[in-house]
């Protein structure tokens, strides 16, 4: 059914605040995905952004969809066709690098709450001008890290962010500190080389510590 971009910004606050971070999955292969989710889960990470970026992102949300205790939701979407797909795999949130008013209109139509994305003041208050007041900051690093962040808080206090790209066990409480940012999205809690090995034990070891960061 459909939803608006305040009760989309509500489900993304509630996700947001449930821990200090957000794991953002590229998973290759679904026998990796339940036993990934439920060692992130185990360590205190529940909810899990699954990007569209391989041929088997659809099935991965699938799985993870049925692992208890978990939030899984869809990254990387870009177009309504994305969207579809999205919420047909089991999806409970998207995320999107920046936002169109296309996109937006499709999510909102379908009934998937958003986290859309900006990376200047104008970006921002125009989806907030729309209902969105919780917002993804990316690429996070790249268009100026905390600090361009922090400059945010001030004139635009109302918006709160969860910045990703770039984000490091080195940097992510320089992003927490800030009174404008809810959590962080970071995929060093699932290494590719640990996922590859099934090193499930370790995965659940970086999430315990990333809880730790907030």
């Amino acid at each position: 059914m459909p939803i608006t971009p305040e009760s989309a910004s509500a489900n993304s606050e509630k996700l947001c605040r449930t821990a200090p971070v957000i794991p953002v999955l590229v998973v290759d292969d679904v026998a990796h995905a339940a036993p990934l989710a439920t060692a992130l889960v185990a360590g205190g990470l529940p909810v899990l952004e699954v990007t569209l970026r391989t041929p088997a992102a659809l099935d991965v949300i699938s799985a993870m969809a049925g692992v208890e205790g978990g939030i899984v939701g869809a990254g990387t979407i870009l177009t309504p066709a994305d969207v579809e797909r999205a919420l047909k795999a089991g999806a409970t949130f998207g995320v999107s690098p920046g936002a169109t008013d296309k996109l937006l209109d499709a999510a909102e139509d379908m009934g998937l709450p958003m986290l859309p994305g900006a990376a200047t003041a104008s970006e921002a208050m125009r989806l907030l001008e729309r209902g969105y007041r919780v917002q993804k900051f990316f690429p996070a690093e790249a268009a100026g890290g905390a600090k361009a962040l922090k400059s945010l808080a001030s004139p635009i206090p109302q918006i709160l962010f969860c910045p990703t790209g770039g984000v490091t066990p080195g940097n992510a409480r320089d992003y927490l500190a800030l009174p404008n940012t809810a959590c962080v999205g970071g995929s060093w809690v699932a290494p590719k080389d640990k996922v590859e090995s099934g090193d499930w034990a370790g995965i659940e070891a970086l999430a315990r510590e990333a809880t730790l960061l907030g």
